[in-house]
């Protein structure tokens, strides 16, 4: 049963995941990797509301089916990292640690802000 969780939310993830990074693309010119920061804050903040929620508030499925399948499926550190070496490679360079920088804040960030959020809407 947890192995059919895990993939019931990565179906749903994976797809989502592609879809948003092609929509938040096509409406930014440029080189910066928009798409992949959008999915990946966007999955750290839901992934934060299920932490909000309490890992023993949330039952072991919802965090399999959510954490670990959704969450799982719609970030993706891999395009992360091709993308921001791919930055570094072909330029503008400095856009590679601004990737790498406010990756990793916004994405701390909206964790944090999912965690607090979610016990004043839940209870």
């Amino acid at each position: 049963m947890t192995w059919l969780l895990v993939a019931a939310g990565a179906a749903v993830g994976a797809p989502l995941r592609y879809l948003t990074d092609r929509a938040v693309q096509a409406r930014h010119a440029g080189v910066f990797p928009w798409g992949t920061f959008v999915v990946n804050v966007t999955g750290c903040f839901i992934l934060g509301c299920v932490a909000g929620a309490g890992y023993a508030a949330a039952s072991h499925d919802v965090v399999l089916l959510i954490g670990t399948g959704f969450c799982g499926a719609l970030t993706t550190y891999s395009t992360f990292s091709y993308e921001t070496l791919r930055l570094a490679q072909d330029g503008p360079r400095w856009f590679a640690p601004l990737n790498v920088l406010a990756s990793i804040v916004v994405g701390v960030a909206a964790a944090a802000g999912g965690a607090a959020v979610t016990p004043h809407l839940f209870g």
